[in-house]
């Protein structure tokens, strides 16, 4: 178990460790539940994203273009182990 200090404001700072083993960095929200009996309950806020921010993911900057058949060239060539 660990103890934190609360502060004159009433505020509290989760050690690093704390903060890892939820999973959390710098800028992620935890959320905070109050339980009947005194308690909280602090857990990672989950990220939920938009699905039209994948669109873009692969595109190169730099480099060809490949078509549809390259890349399934290229996806057979990596699982059969060739270059």
């Amino acid at each position: 178990m660990s103890k934190l200090t609360v502060t004159a404001k009433g505020q509290v700072t989760l050690r690093k460790d704390l903060l890892q083993h939820l999973g959390v960095r710098p800028g992620q929200q935890i959320d905070v539940e109050k339980l009947p009996d005194g308690r909280i309950e602090v857990r990672a806020v989950s990220a939920r994203h938009d699905i039209s921010e994948v669109f873009g993911l692969l595109k190169r900057r730099h480099g060809p273009v490949l078509s549809i058949e390259e890349i399934a060239a290229a996806t057979i060539q990596g699982w059969s182990g060739e270059k």
